[in-house]
């Protein structure tokens, strides 16, 4: 797996690659990640290849590879059978390249919508319209060369059609989510203590906090819900580049203690952060799958979230979550519809999130691995 974040950077690329190569190795799958070398020796693992890189100076917590790298020795060394891309930049090039070079198969998984966030963090020289226009063509290509594309969801899968009509093949495949690890018996009082969070109805956002993430809608939302109701908390968890600009929003919008902003949390700690919350929300358009929508719901928690891609495409609106529109007003009805939802509500949520299984998704990406290590091979005749 060839991936332009990685930890100790979090975010859904990461969890995605975490999520997935721990199911795979659990079918008997040897997986290697290459990924670029943060500068931490403390957080590097076994079976990651760290490739040198500089920092992102417009995403902190992001670096770029931009030297030269033995990569094909090592993946010829390693005996590969098939190259997957889990990123779209820098290191799916890099991808490519070997792909091409080894005559493996690529597969590139389609996580982020690069060029929505373009407008917050413009690398290029150019104006922000025609840098988006000009990655577009460079995705096109890259979609269109690799041997399979896997979309999280039907919603960014019918985008990668229109923009990219001549891929080879493009499969469905979301991340899927460990039901078993996040369940409604998981306990979230120790959270709740730690925060004062004892007496108050918890609205719970999580995620990497980045300005693209639409969280000025989620504040604005809150303010008025504060005014409406005042045993309410917002538990905003996470770390990411716009942590200190939202809690300045918060302060500035009177929100005070009524806001938590918990930081980083380790991996081992989120089914507790989910069971801590009453209702869990989503204002983010970014979203290619939403994960945490997927987490949230497994914990049979009540997600007020946006009508938009993939959260609308998991949520039915009245059925086992609630949608909103792009509003203060919207946030507000749908958020309070979800901090008062009936226990069969959160059941359904429950249902609906057990349709996404880990095991299912991994086991249809096995058969994506299976189709495109037979069709290079028949391209480029080997057989």
């Amino acid at each position: 797996m060839f991936t332009d974040t990685y930890l100790p950077s979090r975010d859904g690329v990461v969890t995605s690659i975490l999520t997935t190569r721990s199911e795979l190795q659990r079918l008997g799958h040897e997986v290697f990640v290459f990924a670029p070398d943060a500068g931490r020796d403390e957080a590097k693992e076994e079976g990651v290849c760290y490739l040198r890189s500089v920092g992102f100076r417009r995403y902190p917590g992001y670096h770029v590879p931009i030297f030269p790298t033995n990569k094909c020795e090592i993946l010829k060394k390693l005996d590969i059978d098939i190259i997957h891309s889990q990123g779209l930049l820098f290191m799916a090039l890099r991808s490519m390249f070997a792909g091409r070079s080894l005559k493996k198969p690529v597969v590139t998984s389609f996580h982020t919508m690069v060029t929505e966030a373009i407008q917050y963090y413009n690398f290029t020289p150019f104006p922000d319209y025609m840098a988006s226009r000009l990655i577009w063509i460079y995705l096109r290509s890259l979609l269109q060369r690799s041997e399979a594309v896997i979309a999280p969801t039907e919603a960014i899968a019918n985008e990668l059609r229109g923009y990219a009509p001549r891929m080879r093949r493009i499969e469905v495949i979301p991340t899927g989510v460990d039901a078993e690890r996040f369940n409604p018996r998981n306990d979230g009082s120790a959270i709740r203590a730690k925060y004062g969070l004892e007496d108050k109805r918890v609205v719970m956002n999580l995620g990497r906090i980045a300005r693209e993430k639409n969280m000025e809608l989620v504040l604005k939302g809150f303010e008025e819900l504060r005014k409406q109701e005042d045993d309410v908390a917002l538990m905003v968890v996470g770390e990411g580049p716009a942590r200190e600009y939202y809690k300045e929003m918060a302060e500035d919008l009177g929100l005070g203690r009524s806001v938590v902003f918990t930081g980083f949390v380790p991996d081992d700690e989120l089914p507790s952060y989910y069971a801590a919350c009453d209702a869990f929300t989503i204002a983010s358009k970014f979203e290619t799958q939403g994960l945490v929508v997927l987490e949230a719901m497994a914990t049979g928690k009540p997600v007020s979230g946006i009508d938009y891609r993939a959260v609308a495409e998991i949520i039915t609106d009245g059925e086992n979550g609630y949608l909103f529109k792009e509003s203060t007003s919207g946030w507000l009805e749908s958020t309070k519809k979800a901090l008062n939802a009936s226990e069969a509500l959160k059941v359904r949520a429950r249902e609906r999130a057990e349709q996404y299984t880990i095991h299912e998704a991994t086991g249809r990406l096995v058969e994506v691995y299976q189709a495109s290590i037979h069709s290079k091979r028949k391209r480029v005749g080997l057989e």
